[in-house]
């Protein structure tokens, strides 16, 4: 009997089908991939393996049988042994998963002893086991850490180590690497492989990244609209698509070996930062965010910045912008000093959802920027808008709706079209795709080098996806610790890179072949253990 069977699974929510006549197996101790968009039914197929749909109004038809349980059928309390039991699940966003009043630690112990009825100190101490098997250090005492105490990386090991602590023969992994930086992402795809070895656990992946399934599993199932489209080995999907949207979805995937922008042609300088430093707080407890950094942008150039989460990007970025005010350094803008807020420069956030205000139409939000300026007629102000909406992909007559009312690549363009609105020479971009599907991330990044050739824009692009980073970029810059340790061309960085952590960063990109895959996997292990 297979860990997972499905067969003519339907998922509708009122009028919608988002699962639509799904069928699949998953054996013991296999790892499968559920591959598509956003919108393509990945994560409802993922939440009816454990009947999460029930008692949520959704609809749900046909037969899912999950470690010897008909999901269907099962009582609540068979369900509630299955979740947790035999069958964990991994969600996207470990913050949003995890209780954050509680020590890591107290919550993976509740978990064991729901399901193992163990004592508290047996519980406890299998809390501190899960979470040295999944690397954390110093187990013991940082399992008295709450959430917000752990990286992003480190909470996502601290809920892998949940959903271990009662043995599962099922792993469900829900985008476990979203949003994190390619050295974590690794990580934890390189944790995953070891703990399937070890335990010979079945793990089903879902992911929009089509580079994380060929790290990680032996088959793939690509979905679009509900439905299955193509399924079969890693190796056969990934090297051989038969159908077309799989090779749509191939092609859109960004590589260290594609080919890239051709390169701007020298200009005058637009923007130059001359040791710009960035502390908070004070005294003993200051910490330096960003230390000493120099460097400079042309007109129409992309200029690259890389690094993990926590090395300076992002502070970085808000100075240029004047977010933040430097501690020490300067910021020059056509030649001449400025300090404070410029409106020739504009930022473009990494996610347009916290950034536009839910209570206003994405009209109103995009037309601030022109308000600001002094610009008092509506009907005016109301054309330009409607010309930026359209000159971003959108339609004039999405002036009226709300947020909500968006995908999230649209809501993206519209944060392109808000800084627009200020008629700027450079714009920032802040992980502008990080949490956006490669289909999306590629438009959106089209965009924007459509919109740069056009009006001679300079970008500076902070990303912590260096295929991404290659493709858009003439010059990159790699942080670490708040400090720029290798800059100069991207061809001369990316081919021949000086610096070791820069080797580290490329060696941890996802390889979309398995074979590849497997080498440097085993390559990190080598180097881990060294």
């Amino acid at each position: 009997m297979s860990l997972v069977d499905v067969t003519g699974l339907r998922v509708e929510f009122g009028a919608l089908r988002a699962v639509d006549g799904l069928s699949f197996r998953l054996e013991e101790g296999a790892a499968l991939a559920l591959v598509g968009e956003s919108g393509s039914g990945k994560s409802t197929v993922a939440s009816a393996l454990l009947g999460l749909h029930r008692g949520t109004g959704a609809r749900v038809e046909g037969s899912v049988e999950v470690a010897g349980t008909d999901v269907q059928r099962a009582s609540d309390e068979e369900l509630r042994r299955l979740r947790g039991g035999r069958a964990a699940m991994v969600f996207q966003d470990p913050l949003s998963s995890l209780d954050p009043y509680y020590a890591i630690g107290d919550q993976i112990a509740e978990v064991y002893r729901v399901h193992a009825r163990a004592s508290r100190r047996a519980a406890r101490a299998r809390a501190v086991e899960v979470l040295d098997r999944v690397g954390i250090p110093d187990a013991a005492r940082r399992s008295r850490s709450r959430p917000h105490e752990f990286s992003g990386g480190m909470r996502q090991r601290a809920l892998i180590a949940m959903a271990l602590a009662c043995e599962p023969r099922l792993l469900i992994a829900d985008e476990p690497t979203t949003a994190l930086d390619v050295t974590v992402q690794a990580q934890v795809l390189d944790l995953l492989h070891t703990l399937r070895e070890e335990t010979g656990m079945g793990l089903l992946l879902v992911t929009h990244d089509v580079g994380v399934a060929a790290e990680s599993v032996d088959e793939v199932l690509v979905m679009r609209h509900g439905r299955a489209v193509e399924h079969g080995p890693v190796a056969d999907v990934l090297g051989a698509p038969a159908e077309p949207y799989t090779r749509e979805l191939l092609a859109a995937v960004p590589r260290l070996d594609a080919p890239r922008k051709a390169s701007t042609d020298p200009a005058e300088v637009v923007m130059e930062a001359t040791g710009l430093r960035r502390e908070f707080g004070r005294g003993k407890r200051a910490v330096t965010a960003v230390d000493d950094v120099s460097l400079t942008l042309r007109r129409g150039e992309t200029l690259g910045i890389v690094g993990e989460s926590g090395s300076g990007k992002t502070t970085l970025g808000r100075m240029l912008v004047g977010l933040l005010e430097p501690t020490a350094g300067s910021l020059g803008f056509d030649g001449r000093p400025h300090t404070g807020v410029n409106p020739a420069v504009q930022m473009v956030f990494q996610d347009p959802v916290s950034s536009l205000n839910p209570r206003r139409s994405v009209g109103e939000s995009i037309a601030d920027p022109l308000r600001a300026r002094g610009e008092r007629q509506e009907g005016r102000i109301r054309e330009r808008v409607e010309e930026l909406l359209e000159r971003v992909g959108l339609e004039a007559g999405h002036y009226d709706r709300y947020p909500h009312e968006f995908s999230g690549g649209q809501r993206q363009r519209v944060g392109i079209a808000r800084a627009l609105a200020a008629d700027p020479r450079v714009i920032v971009c802040d992980e502008p795709v990080s949490a956006l599907d490669v289909t999306t991330q590629a438009h959106v990044v089209a965009l924007l080098g459509e919109l740069q050739r056009e009006l001679g824009l300079a970008l500076v692009f902070v990303a912590h996806d260096l295929a991404v980073v290659r493709q858009v970029s003439d010059r990159v810059a790699v942080m670490r610790r708040g400090r720029i340790v290798e800059e100069g061309p991207v061809e001369e960085v990316y081919e021949s890179p000086r610096d070791p952590y820069t080797r580290q960063l490329l060696a941890a990109v996802p390889a979309l072949d398995p074979e590849a895959a497997a080498r440097r996997r085993a390559r990190r292990r080598e180097l881990a253990a060294a």
